[in-house]
């Protein structure tokens, strides 16, 4: 018996350091862009939702949740997403969100958004998810449309939920220009940039 602890705890001390080493790794991207660029949270408290984009012109945006990546999205018009990842709500890992199960919709309210969109690295997760959440198993591209569908009532849901916090006198995450992005990924230099056309 004193044998088989013994040999227990030895694995246990072998495994100990890959296992922080692994919680340590998979936020890695949280240290390169802690607050999201957009609504100013903090990532690695959002963990599970948190995404990571990267741009042909190599500048990268680390956000929050799906529907701050899919405002940076529909601003970024000029420069192509070459590598969306997206965490798995069980493990916090980062994943290509376009090979990502996605549910969309169930009992569990998403970041940013009423209606939930989360992502899992499997299918046999998801459908787990779904059968205690409720919710339909859904491509990314289903994911990120339900994402700019639901865009206008989420960002009043935002807005409301803001204020009432700055009434109650609690804190508010400020974004903060530059936050969640490499410096590289700032808007392009105004020379690049069309002149407005005289009418």
């Amino acid at each position: 018996m004193r044998t088989l602890i013994a040999v227990a705890l030895s694995v246990a001390t072998l495994l100990l350091p890959a296992s922080v080493a692994l919680a340590d790794h998979h936020l890695g991207d949280v240290k390169e862009g802690s607050a999201c660029k957009y609504c100013g949270m903090d990532r690695q408290k959002f963990a599970s939702s948190r995404m990571v984009v990267e741009f042909d012109d190599g500048t990268m945006l680390h956000a929050c949740s799906l529907h701050c990546t899919a405002v940076d999205l529909a601003l970024q018009i000029d420069r192509t997403p070459i590598a969306i990842k997206v965490a798995d709500l069980n493990t916090q890992v980062l994943v290509d969100a376009e090979k990502a199960v996605w549910v969309l919709g169930g009992t569990r309210a998403g970041v940013m958004t009423k209606r939930g969109k989360w992502a899992f690295a499997g299918k046999g997760a998801a459908a787990a998810f779904a059968k205690e959440n409720g919710g339909a198993i859904v491509s990314f591209d289903d994911a990120m449309k339900a994402a700019y569908e639901d865009m206008y009532q989420d960002t009043k849901m935002i807005r409301e939920r803001r204020k009432a916090k700055r009434a109650a006198g609690q804190p508010v995450p400020v974004p903060v220009p530059g936050a969640g992005a490499s410096d590289a990924s700032q808007a392009p230099a105004a020379a690049a940039q069309p002149a407005a056309r005289a009418n």
